[in-house]
């Protein structure tokens, strides 16, 4: 009587998990597409403060870099979230 009821009890852990990795599978593509946001903001953002730093033009090179950064960023970003959305 218990191995049925341990059965059971895998066949639904079973389904939480696969329901749990389904969500986790469609959520990668949105997790990647805001994790190169910040990383092209926040790489752009210290090249520019390394520019200003060499260069001796501070804020200027720092605003650039954030400016292209964020375009940069954002294009990519809703490239990605875009492009899933039609795919669906």
């Amino acid at each position: 009587m218990t191995e049925q009821g341990d059965r059971e009890r895998r066949a639904r852990d079973e389904q939480r998990l696969s329901g749990l990795a389904e969500a986790y599978r469609k959520a990668a593509p949105y997790t990647a597409a805001s994790t190169s946001l910040v990383i092209a903001v926040g790489g752009l953002t210290w090249v520019g403060i390394k520019a200003d730093e060499w260069l001796g033009t501070r804020p200027w090179m720092t605003l650039l870099g954030v400016a292209l950064g964020m375009t940069g960023g954002f294009i990519s970003f809703f490239k990605t979230v875009l492009g899933n959305a039609k795919n669906k």
